[in-house]
């Protein structure tokens, strides 16, 4: 007999990373470390990008929403996390597993369009940079924000909206340390064949298309840079281009790495140790990207630490 969750509405109950009790103090502090460290780092992305003139440019404004970005994919996971070690409680009520399910979507969806957006950035100011102040002008860039936001949204909300006819039994165990789509879709009672069709047809459209995008934005770059004369020149092209690719290879790796693992495991458990690399790690590390391979964000957010202007 099928159940249902018309008597009752189910309770998530989030497994984390590990049922170990010696283990998650471990966990909280590398969590509670990461998050932090993400918090801190992409704060000082958007404050430094705020703060300065001459970085009111189209690039820095998609880093800018990219570190939003960011910040509100980790605030979406790791708090609940915490908070769930801590008081030892790891349940979810099924309107905020839903809605955790929804913005993550949301969020990380938003990233992968706004690589993109980067990568055509790139193209135009490379490869026609006479039209480049008319291109990406400040509307154009900020049509391109929202477009990005509604795309992701659409997803979201079409994927979540199909989980609530579905049914599920009183108390749902997720092996994940928060509510990933295709994990509660395979928890269901129901018969989830459209769900499932829908997640790999949304994540070869939502992934494919952008990732197609940047491949041939910087093939396109690519071809006009070997066409410039000075060895000095082809670095300088190159060089606005390295931290926006160390972002999309370590994105992309990361994505598709958690993909090919759950492909190749049926363990619930390093499932989740492989999420982490997608939706943990990246988030923490674009920001250093950022600042390590770029000499006009390393100055900026050396003004802002220590009030030293550039050059000083």
């Amino acid at each position: 007999m099928e159940a249902t969750n018309q008597t009752g509405i189910p309770r998530f109950l989030l497994l984390g990373l590990t049922e170990d009790p010696a283990l998650q103090p471990l966990v909280f502090s590398l969590f509670l470390s990461v998050y932090l460290v993400t918090v801190l780092g992409n704060l000082l992305i958007i404050l430094a990008v705020g703060a300065h003139a001459h970085l009111h440019t189209p690039m820095y404004f998609f880093l800018s929403t990219l570190s939003i970005t960011d910040l509100c994919i980790s605030t979406t996971t790791i708090p609940k996390m915490l908070v769930d070690i801590q008081a030892r409680d790891h349940s979810a009520s099924y309107p905020g597993c839903l809605s955790q399910l929804g913005f993550v979507l949301v969020f990380g969806g938003l990233e992968n369009c706004l690589l993109a957006a980067m990568a055509y950035d790139r193209y135009v100011a490379i490869c026609q940079p006479l039209r480049y102040a008319i291109v990406m002008s400040t509307r154009v860039c900020l049509l391109l924000a929202l477009l990005c936001l509604g795309i992701a949204t659409g997803n979201a909300l079409l994927h979540t909206l199909l989980l609530l006819p579905l049914a599920f039994g009183p108390d749902v165990e997720i092996p994940h340390f928060f509510c990933e789509l295709v994990q509660v879709i395979g928890l269901s009672c129901s018969d989830t064949s459209i769900n499932i069709l829908l997640v790999h047809l949304g994540t070869s459209l939502f992934a494919g298309v952008p990732l197609l995008g940047i491949i041939v934005s910087y093939s396109h770059i690519v071809t006009s840079v070997l066409r410039i004369p000075s060895g000095r020149g082809r670095h300088r092209a190159f060089s606005t281009c390295g931290s926006h690719l160390s972002v999309v290879c370590l994105f992309y790796a990361t994505g598709i790495g958690v993909y090919m693992s759950s492909e190749v495991t049926a363990s619930p458990t390093k499932n989740a140790m492989a999420s982490v690399m997608y939706i943990v790690v990246p988030q923490m590390l674009n920001p250093f990207v950022y600042s390590l391979r770029n000499r006009e964000m390393k100055g900026a957010l050396r003004q802002l630490i220590t009030g030293v202007p550039p050059g000083q």
